[in-house]
């Protein structure tokens, strides 16, 4: 990450101004974008992405407005910070006009002439650079596309086969889709910049990826979290926090690999005691961490031990068990906490009220939840459960309808929503990863099985992470898990069991697949259409 931290030296003095909106928020235009354009340059493959007034993911005909302009300012700035290409794309990053107002409408005829005449400027130059402005700007208006199958684009398979059973753990995209974030079992956590090969349609050149940052933890992670305001132009804004096994909650910076500060929560013995769930308030000014029976929220500007403690059991009454995930309303001021007691609960975000505790429907312990956009439905899925869970939160306690996925294990298996809400899709243990259309669930809501709409063979191995770029058709797939010896595998037995014996090994080794991979989701292009058959194979639902 060299490269990526001696670039951001010249954007130090940027002003990133934060609002009190929750993610996705809209990110005005630095004040000094002129001068840093001319020291360094996003490169070619980049520019495209400014020439369109919404880049954001159109899944449903209602326009995504407020996440409009977000990715195109947020995209250029990570290639400055994380490029060292030459070339001038200074009209990429500062728009003529003021304020967020403008954002919105570059290049749209219902407003003064410089925002247009700028986008055309910029139209031209993405002509300039491509030949043709077909491929990146179609890119950027594309929804998901989930009546073919998704094509991998690339993957990342070396950095996880230094180790043995260096499994991945999970992928989460950054806020502004600039990187990913993964964690394994090395106790290691990769960011990898986003190709920007991706922009084109030149997908048959892409290399295998490699990260750019490596940040090695003590021991094992229990959980990571991006912070939510995170903007590439603003490094101050680029960290992370993650916890580990007796360990405090450190964050870390996304530039350097470094720590930049501890959160160290302590239990009624004054021991040090490590989170086992992370999860940023949406302002991203307070920090929350999941123990057992209790959420202690610490403010992201104190560092230190200085924390408000909210016991989830109060005389014997609420969620037991260990907190195992968060999830924010984007609505209301409300959290979820979901426990390793199978149940989920409501809580106010001002001091941590009980609202509703939602019935015990789980099979195993919550391991992730997600609110819909609209904050009415809240999803949970469990450890060694076979079902995902759709709440109505208007009336608690009522499922709305259940998502089959095959959970055999007590590994996190991750879900995503879109931006839209109405795409939901899951990896299962076999490596399938299964798309949900949730628009086609029922009006009445009576509990029943919704069938997914796509089902794909991602990976040989468990998917257990799955991500959706914020704002591009992409998804970022994470495979691996604990391979446990068949029997007859051990030494001992291997030369008695001849040609049986090869014959389980070679089941067993033909099964791991820890590997990152990255997929195209939208429609193919001219020059992909070819490379149709590299996706994933079609499962039949």
């Amino acid at each position: 990450m060299s490269d990526a931290a001696g670039s951001s030296e010249g954007v130090t003095g940027q002003d990133s101004e934060a609002d009190n909106e929750p993610p996705p928020q809209v990110l005005p235009e630095p004040e000094g974008g002129e001068t840093q354009g001319e020291e360094e340059a996003p490169p070619a493959a980049k520019r495209p992405r400014l020439s369109d007034e919404e880049p954001g993911l159109d899944f449903v005909p209602i326009p995504i407005e407020s996440h409009g302009d977000r990715p195109v300012q947020e995209e250029s700035q990570r290639a400055h910070i994380c490029s060292e290409e030459g070339g001038s794309g200074v009209e990429e990053v500062t728009l003529s006009g003021g304020g967020e107002e403008e954002c919105h409408q570059n290049g749209d005829g219902g407003h003064d002439d410089a925002p247009l005449e700028e986008g055309e400027m910029k139209a031209e130059e993405e002509r300039n650079s491509y030949g043709s402005a077909d491929s990146p700007s179609e890119g950027q208006h594309v929804g998901l596309d989930f009546t073919q199958n998704p094509q991998m684009l690339t993957s990342s398979w070396t950095d996880y086969s230094n180790f043995p059973e260096n499994y991945l753990k999970g992928c989460k995209w950054a806020p502004d889709g600039s990187c990913i974030l993964t964690n394994s079992a090395d106790n290691v956590l990769r960011v990898y910049n986003l190709p920007p090969e991706i922009y084109s349609y030149n997908w048959d050149v892409l290399p295998e990826m490699s990260p750019v940052l490596r940040m090695a933890e003590g021991d094992t992670i229990y959980d990571y979290c991006w912070y939510p305001k995170m903007n590439s132009l603003d490094p101050d804004t680029c960290y992370l926090a993650s916890s580990s096994r007796d360990n405090p909650v450190h964050l870390w910076d996304a530039f350097y690999g470094e720590v930049r500060a501890s959160f160290r929560p302590y239990n009624h013995l004054d021991e040090l005691t490590a989170a086992h769930s992370l999860c940023f308030s949406p302002d991203g000014s307070q920090l929350y961490c999941g123990f057992d029976k209790t959420v202690r929220v610490f403010y992201t500007e104190r560092p230190g031990r200085d924390c408000e403690e909210r016991p989830t059991v109060v005389k014997k009454q609420g969620q037991s068990g260990i907190i195992s995930c968060f999830g924010f309303s984007p609505c209301l001021s409300v959290y979820a906490c979901g426990s390793y007691s199978r149940c989920a609960g409501l809580y106010s975000c001002q001091d941590g009220t009980l609202l509703a505790l939602l019935p015990t429907r789980h099979h195993g312990g919550l391991t992730h939840l997600l609110f819909s956009p609209d904050g009415n439905y809240l999803y949970t899925g469990g450890r060694k459960d076979p079902e995902v869970l759709c709440w109505d939160l208007r009336e608690p306690g009522k499922v709305v309808f259940s998502l089959k996925r095959n959970v055999a294990t007590n590994q996190r298996i991750y879900f995503d929503l879109d931006q839209s809400g109405r795409y939901l899709l899951s990896g299962d243990t076999e490596g399938v990863v299964s798309v949900w259309d949730t628009q086609t669930a029922p009006p009445d809501g009576n509990e029943e099985l919704l069938q997914p709409q796509l089902r794909f063979q991602a990976h040989w191995d468990c998917t257990n992470g799955i991500s959706i770029h914020p704002f591009m058709p992409l998804l970022a797939t994470s495979s691996g898990q604990r391979q446990f010896p068949w029997p007859g595998d051990s030494e001992g037995d291997s030369g008695s069991d001849g040609e049986g014996g090869e014959a389980v090994i070679t089941q067993q080794e033909s099964r791991q697949d820890n590997t990152l991979s990255l997929w195209w989701a939208g429609p193919l292009g001219p020059a992909s259409e070819g490379n149709q058959e590299q996706s994933g194979s079609v499962v039949d639902a």
